[in-house]
């Protein structure tokens, strides 16, 4: 199949989205498929630099966050999309939009899959608008647009169900989010020592950017409060963000007094985020505007206890009590269970190992097994022809036989 991925932004920006579009593409191109990325900005500017299957389009960089406003494709892109046997957007504002434009006339099938609750966003960023007001326009925007497609994918059931009291009427199917599991259950920790911690330290680590909509100022106050009560909690924030809003957090953690607790490590490489993770002991987070929680996955199959926030995307991953702690969206019960994983060792390493095999079923190739099956159900659709079709051993050969047999015969009893 020749399969066109489209995103408003790439690579240059790192983040959970371009981290699965980035393995999409890996696991289905060891698969025999063409993937495509559609997106705009500088193609001299990020990471896919001479990649002809990275297709950039012009867009005017949005300062201070650079991300690329553009107002259609470029004629080269528009082209090569409509060539495509199957497109999947990512972001559905303005690259979905545009994918919508430039495929319908040809009757290419459109998957889209809803990365982000949308309605917090709105809150972090649009605060003048009544609360009430942004979520009717985004809902009407949403499900006009999901409405427009021939299968929507959500990362969990929770999300699905939101989609469903939004007026989405158009087929919807649950495909975790995936991750590719081999780093993270391998990883080698960070020498403690040289990052000036020492073996009685209870390394926290929060991981993802530096947001309004990730909670966070909520989490540092949590962690306060376990401060103050237990000597030996480390809080390290692995991310960066707006200028702004990183010094609006520095000036919180000294305002709380944590200043000798907390440490920003900035942004770090992805490929280096395994081996913080096996430095720690538990995965923090409290953001409640995921759809999946990428990094919480990752945690997991690092082997760390997660305390988090139960809300949709991170409560459709971690189990209460099993993997981890899921409390109500309040400090003094956030702060109490991150308490006791601090002081917990056999706990924590409980909860760890049943992370580590409950992760299990979000590896990325998994994931793109499921997920090209759905592509070859609706290609077929559209070309009147048998499953067969589109590839010399029919889907089983998409990715392995057994796999994705066992897809084919899940989808089977759920119709």
């Amino acid at each position: 199949m020749r399969i066109g991925m489209v995103a408003d932004i790439y690579l240059r920006h790192t983040s959970g989205v371009t981290t699965y579009i980035s393995l999409c593409r890996k696991y289905m191109e060891r698969a025999g498929h063409e993937v495509y990325v559609f997106t705009f900005g500088d193609p001299q500017a990020g990471h896919t630099v001479g990649d002809p299957f990275v297709v950039y389009s012009p867009g005017l960089p949005v300062l201070p966050s650079h991300y690329p406003l553009a107002l259609d494709y470029s004629r080269k892109a528009k082209e090569l999309l409509r060539t495509m046997d199957i497109v999947h957007v990512h972001h559905p504002f303005l690259s979905g939009r545009l994918a919508v434009r430039a495929c319908r006339s040809k009757g290419i099938p459109l998957v889209f899959s809803n990365h982000t609750r949308y309605e917090w966003y709105a809150r972090s960023y649009l605060p003048f608008i009544p609360a009430g007001l942004s979520l009717a326009v985004l809902r009407s925007l949403l499900r006009g647009f999901a409405n427009a497609m021939s299968l929507v994918v959500s990362p969990s059931e929770s999300i699905r169900a939101t989609l469903r009291a939004w007026g989405v009427r158009v087929p919807i199917e649950v495909v975790p989010n995936g991750v590719d599991l081999s780093a993270y259950r391998s990883a080698r920790a960070l020498p403690r020592a040289d990052l000036g911690f020492d073996e009685r330290e209870v390394l926290l680590i929060c991981v993802g950017r530096l947001a309004a909509e990730k909670n966070l100022e909520f989490l540092l106050r949590a962690f306060q409060r376990v401060a103050a009560k237990v000597p030996e909690p480390r809080l390290l924030l692995a991310g960066g963000g707006s200028r702004s809003y990183e010094n609006e957090l520095r000036r919180l953690v000294q305002t709380l007094g944590i200043g000798d607790r907390v440490r920003f490590l900035g942004p770090v490489n992805h490929t280096e985020i395994p081996a913080w993770l096996a430095m720690c002991d538990v995965f923090v987070t409290t953001s409640v505007s995921e759809t999946f929680g990428l990094s919480t996955a990752e945690a997991m199959a690092a082997g760390l206890p997660v305390a988090g926030i139960q809300s949709p995307g991170v409560g459709d991953i971690v189990i209460d009590g099993e993997t981890g702690y899921l409390s109500a969206e309040d400090l003094a019960d956030y702060a109490e269970k991150l308490a006791r994983l601090c002081t917990d060792r056999d706990m924590r390493r409980r909860m760890g190992e049943a992370g580590r095999r409950e992760s299990l079923k979000y590896d990325m190739e998994t994931v793109a097994a499921t997920l090209l099956h759905h592509y070859a159900a609706l290609v077929n659709a559209r070309a009147g022809a048998p499953d067969s079709s589109l590839h010399p051993r029919g889907v089983e050969g998409v990715l392995s036989d057994g796999l994705v047999r066992r897809h084919a015969a899940k989808a089977r009893e759920e119709e």
